[in-house]
């Protein structure tokens, strides 16, 4: 079997840069298990009803449509955003733009899981009070990605595939640019990773205290 060529890194738009292969395997397998120790993963409903077709757990801050909590929906305390996150966090950052990232300093992550056919619409990720950079991380299927403009969720935008182990940064003019996940790719994750489906972590600064 042929070598796989390297996936170049890449810059989508200013400040919103892709790594691929930025996790090791072990780095992947562990992520993957500390995704299953986190309970409570749910299908986010909006105010109007419609329900997300992936399934969330949030860490440090509990998100639900527009905003930000303490408690999950059913009153519970939100589980705590582990200092180790951070750290991938800020090692991230700095790989990504070339520069140290000691002041940056994510409190709240977005777990996301995608079965089988699941998307994402597109969408702003707005609700913070902070506008420092997302540090987007995928695990186990490859999805297609859609990275687009700040104005609307039409044209212009970049579709990009995302593997396991992938890294996706978007910052400073590209911070509140529409994104999303029309589709996944059943069954392209390694299957020594044991995780059927995508798992996608998003560590955010929320900007509250």
């Amino acid at each position: 079997m042929d070598a796989l060529l390297p996936r170049p890194r890449a810059e989508l738009a200013p400040g919103a840069v892709h790594l691929p292969d930025w996790l090791d395997f072990d780095a992947q397998r562990d992520l993957v298990a500390a995704c299953r120790g986190w309970p409570g993963y749910r299908n986010t409903t909006y105010p109007n009803g419609g329900v997300m077709s992936v399934k969330t757990v949030c860490l440090g801050w509990h998100w639900y449509p527009y905003g930000y909590s303490r408690t999950t929906d059913d009153g519970r305390p939100v589980l705590p955003f582990p200092d180790w996150l951070g750290d991938l966090g800020r090692r991230a950052l700095a790989d990504a733009y070339g520069e140290p990232a000691e002041g940056y300093e994510p409190d709240t992550a977005l777990v996301n899981f995608y079965a089988a056919k699941t998307k994402m619409g597109q969408h702003q990720d707005k609700d913070e009070q902070s506008a420092a950079p997302v540090v987007s991380l995928s695990l186990g299927d490859t999805c297609v990605f859609r990275f687009g403009n700040t104005e609307s969720r039409n044209r212009p935008y970049t579709d990009v595939e995302l593997h396991s182990g992938d890294l996706f940064v978007f910052g400073g003019a590209s911070r509140f640019a529409y994104h999303g996940v029309p589709r996944t790719l059943p069954g392209t994750a390694d299957p020594a990773l044991g995780l059927t489906g995508r798992l996608n972590i998003t560590l955010r600064v929320s900007g509250f205290s």
